[in-house]
């Protein structure tokens, strides 16, 4: 059965947006869908709310999960530990899992 986390996430200070976004594009965001256990992976900069005002997040991961089991041991690899490890050094995040209604 497949699953969706969402993770919504602001850089943490000193965290430049052109460092971050050169990593996701050539180091996250290829090795996380190139994992067995992923259907889709992508990330989103947030461009502002809809009527307006201030996002309380500049970004929006959505992972689509083929098979959490298998995503399991797919992020506990070396590789995706690295991977993690540098994420979470650059951004505050919350990972949420998720239930489709319908």
């Amino acid at each position: 059965m497949s699953s969706r986390i969402i993770a919504l996430f602001n850089l943490k200070p000193g965290v430049s947006v052109a460092d971050y976004e050169a990593w996701a594009k050539a180091q996250d965001i290829p090795t996380v869908n190139g994992l067995a256990s992923i259907d889709s992976f992508e990330v989103f900069r947030v461009t502002g709310l809809f009527g307006g005002g201030q996002p309380p997040y500049q970004y929006v991961e959505v992972l689509d999960v083929g098979d959490m089991a298998a995503f399991g041991q797919d992020i506990a690899t070396s590789r995706m530990q690295e991977i993690a490890a540098k994420f979470q050094s650059m951004a505050d995040v919350i990972f949420m899992t998720t239930d489709k209604l319908g």
